[in-house]
């Protein structure tokens, strides 16, 4: 049962978000009228009337971003939030034994196991390192499907087995039916082996977590009983091509202060990300079932999006849900390319979405409604920003072959002179760039601040330079993605669901070939829309020219972030660097020399080699599960 907060904090709280709130309300109510003046400076038409809905609707999401990073920037220049839950914790070390035991999970689903074990070891021997690996145990909880792989996961687990000092703490398991995805597979093992743990630490197939932070993370749930889940913010590592970069360097550079600004105004009733968090195992099983929605797939069956909705059935349930944001040692990997990117989103769009239909369900909290309903705008504000600019487009052709009416709406024996609105919209223009972009430089003096910090990012010139690049690509890049959103939010709607495959976690890049058939579509918009705007309302052809080039350099855009060759380069000459590239933990010294040391090669014909070779034979028969 949960823990009252004491009434200061809970004053606090309900102070922040009341002030966040009015902040985010007031802004976009400025916006919208800013908007509206320079809409109904000629007279507003309904094409006009419908573009200022869309635009206050996608204003509040870059109010809510931008207020969350203001206030983080608060948080971090000040030295920290007072209801920050590491604040809980006595110091850093803390040498007196674990009360409680706890399973590092990792779920897998035909996932390349030489990295699945690599990670794993690291992580193992990271722990082993504080003295405390005694309280912990790992599990491998396969739901792989293709039968080469299913022998490789076992020669893997078997070699990471005998590598390490005490195997009995490594368990492999092999479901016989791959039941909901990874929240069946979670529930299953909570069913089988959960009343042995009162903690599990979920990870993914990339995740790496240092002992310090496993550590950490077991302190913080067993000094707040009231706590059912934590969340670690993980930082995206390894990445080498270009794209890759780009987007590790996005989230360590700017992820600080919005993550201190997230967890300002959201306090205890927090999200849950789906890997690199601990759960409180005993409220998980009772309280945060997941329901089935009501229809068939993709808005009905089972949800995919797990993590929201388990955050809220466990706030539901009384306990409290946090983002450590302060909490370092957490790592993952992201997709490598542009395509692999839009893979992951189109599974996250689908899952997303169906939360829409949960926003009524009852007993939730405001704050988890809300959680809900910015995952569903995620993807459709997408849709909604190309709808705005289309409707915008067909307001100037309107506009010129109807033309103005100089003695509307009424008869009068004086015209109403057209007004030119560029001057007014303009100022508009640069106040919401400032929101997008403000939060970037004010990153960069919170890293400033920091002894030593700049200089891990590759020194205060190239970190600015990385700034700017970081910034040039997001802007290219944004159309290509909102034309791609747009598209799974139209192909869920329409009834068309995913096949759930493995997300790509090597370096992989893009053929001219295949980026020409993704982005094909594409190009031939941006191509379209910029001669089109260019022949025949020229001025709208500059306003419009960022989201242009994006489109029409969408081939390019994705097949040259996708290459090696170019994120070397950029590291080489000192940009786009993350302090853990620059100085590597030992968590991820240890992976990466245990991904140069083997690698697992890959088996080939893995029932052959079972049938033909006893010793895998052997292998394979030990790790079946019982009948």
């Amino acid at each position: 049962m949960s823990l009252p907060l004491p009434h200061e904090a809970r004053v606090r709280v309900r102070v922040r978000r009341a002030l966040f709130g009015t902040l985010v309300v007031l802004t976009t109510v400025l916006a919208g009228l800013a908007m509206a003046d320079i809409l109904r400076t000629n007279g507003m038409s309904n094409l006009e009337a419908a573009m200022l809905a869309l635009f206050v609707i996608l204003f509040v999401n870059v109010a809510l971003s931008f207020w969350t990073s203001i206030f983080g920037f608060w948080v971090r220049m000040r030295g920290g939030d007072h209801l920050a839950l590491t604040r809980t914790l006595a110091g850093d070390h803390d040498p007196s034994p674990l009360p409680a035991r706890t399973a590092i999970v990792m779920p897998v689903y035909n996932e390349d196991p030489g990295r699945v074990m690599a990670g794993l070891e690291a992580t193992y021997r990271s722990l082993e390192a504080t003295g405390f690996l005694r309280d912990f145990d790992f599990f491998v909880l396969s739901d792989t499907t293709d039968p080469d792989v299913w022998v490789e996961e076992e020669l893997a687990f078997t070699r990471l087995r005998h590598a390490v000092s005490d195997p009995s703490r490594l368990f492999y398991r092999k479901r016989r039916e791959n039941l909901e995805r990874k929240a069946g597979n979670i529930s299953d093992f909570c069913a089988e082996w959960g009343p042995k743990y009162r903690y599990m630490i979920v990870f993914d197939a990339d995740s790496v977590m240092t002992g310090e932070a496993l550590v950490k993370l077991v302190r913080l749930a067993e000094r707040n009983p009231d706590v059912g889940i934590i969340q670690a913010p993980p930082v995206p590592v390894n990445r080498q091509t270009l794209f890759g970069r780009l987007q590790q360097f996005g989230v360590r550079a700017y992820g600080p202060i919005f993550l201190s600004g997230l967890n300002y105004w959201q306090a205890g009733e927090g999200n849950y990300w789906g890997h690199n968090a601990i759960i409180r195992i005993q409220p998980f099983v009772e309280h945060c079932k997941l329901p089935k929605l009501p229809g068939k797939e993709p808005l009905g069956g089972s949800i995919l999006s797990h993590d929201f909705v388990e955050a809220a059935l466990m706030r539901r349930a009384g306990y409290r849900v946090f983002l450590a944001d302060d909490l370092e040692g957490s790592y993952e990997e992201s997709p490598p390319t542009l395509i692999d990117y839009a893979a992951r989103d189109r599974r996250w769009c689908q899952g997303n979405l169906q939360h829409a239909r949960l926003l009524g369900f009852p007993g939730l909290n405001r704050v988890n409604r809300l959680h809900l309903l910015m995952g569903v705008m995620a993807y459709v504000n997408s849709p909604i920003w190309m709808l705005l600019l289309l409707l915008a487009t067909l307001e100037a052709f309107r506009h010129l072959f109807v033309g103005h009416e100089y003695f509307a709406p009424q008869p009068s024996l004086f015209p109403m002179w057209e007004i030119s609105i560029v001057w007014k919209a303009i100022p508009l223009y640069l106040v919401v760039m400032g929101m997008l972009f403000v939060p970037k430089i004010l990153s960069f003096f919170v890293h400033l601040r920091q002894r030593g910090m700049i200089a891990r990012f590759g020194g205060t010139l190239r970190f600015g330079i990385s700034i700017v690049l970081e910034a040039f690509f997001s802007i290219l890049l944004a159309p290509v993605m909102a034309v791609l959103q747009t598209r799974f939010v139209i192909t869920t709607l329409l009834g068309k669901s995913i096949v759930w495959n493995s997300q790509e976690r090597g370096d992989t890049m893009t053929p001219w070939g295949v980026a020409a058939r993704r982005h094909g579509g594409t190009t031939l918009l941006g191509i379209a829309w910029g001669i089109a705007t260019w022949s025949y309302v020229p001025e709208l052809f500059w306003w419009l020219t960022p989201v242009t080039a994006g489109l029409v350099l969408a081939i390019p855009l994705s097949v040259l972030s996708s290459k090696v060759s170019l994120g070397r380069k950029a590291a080489e000459l000192g940009l786009l660097l993350i302090p853990e590239e620059i100085d590597p933990p030992p968590v991820l010294r240890t992976l990466h020399e245990r991904l140069a040391e083997h690698g697992y090669e890959r088996v080939g014909d893995g029932l052959a080699l079972v049938l033909d070779d006893p010793r895998v034979r052997a292998v394979h028969l030990s790790l079946l599960p019982a009948a």
